[in-house]
């Protein structure tokens, strides 16, 4: 399960980064030709429609490096190019004009880790100061990685926002499902535990004064 989170972290911290050099120049050698070809098409198109495209380049890097086949690495690549493209729709539909890359970038992940289009818009619509939807995208992101339900992920995620949480907590809730992991409970179980705990929580911002919490709504 670690190992699982520290992987998407790593890629996503990578991943907001701008491509650097050519395509081809950053390709050749580690892939083969076919690939590169593919690959920079990919990218001019994604590029094209204002996607992050450093993942593109990364996830090709990947299938060369562990020597997958040239039509392998082709397919995850245009797959990864699709989550792109449905993280920005999402978004875009959550009412963000314009996204940044790193907003784009978690939808993608979240949308690998089993969450669907339309959740990546729900959650994106739920986020608000001191949340955004990149950092709420990648806890979800994470969450699914750990193999709590899709639909658990979102639950919690919200729970958390509504009770008014400060950030740390948000991106606290990985940690906290995994460590309920490691005593026992499933995925979702320790989901569930930390949603009901959050629905508990009084409603408001942190900075509302002791005994001013506004009472949260049934």
């Amino acid at each position: 399960m670690k190992a699982a989170c520290l992987t998407v972290c790593l890629v996503l911290g990578a991943a907001g980064l701008a491509a650097q050099g050519s395509v081809a120049a950053r390709l050749s050698g580690r892939v083969s030709p076919e690939v590169v070809a593919a690959v920079r098409g990919m990218v001019d198109a994604a590029a094209a429609r204002g996607l992050p495209v450093e993942l593109l380049v990364q996830k090709a890097l990947e299938g060369g490096a562990k020597g997958v086949p040239a039509d392998r690495v082709i397919a995850a690549v245009r797959a990864l190019a699709g989550e792109l493209d449905a993280s920005a729709g999402a978004l875009h539909s959550a009412g963000l004009a314009a996204p940044d890359g790193d907003a784009i970038e978690a939808g993608a992940f979240a949308l690998t880790a089993g969450l669907k289009e339309g959740q990546v818009r729900e959650l994106a619509r739920a986020s608000r100061t001191p949340f955004g939807a990149a950092a709420t995208l990648r806890v979800a992101a994470l969450l699914a990685a750990l193999g709590v339900p899709a639909k658990q992920t979102v639950a919690l995620v919200r729970r958390t926002i509504e009770a008014g949480r400060a950030p740390l907590d948000l991106l606290d809730l990985p940690d906290r499902v995994e460590s309920e992991i490691a005593r026992g409970a499933t995925p979702a179980q320790a989901a569930a535990g930390l949603a009901r705990a959050a629905a508990h929580s009084p409603v408001g911002p942190p900075d509302v004064p002791p005994g001013r919490e506004r009472s949260r709504k049934p």
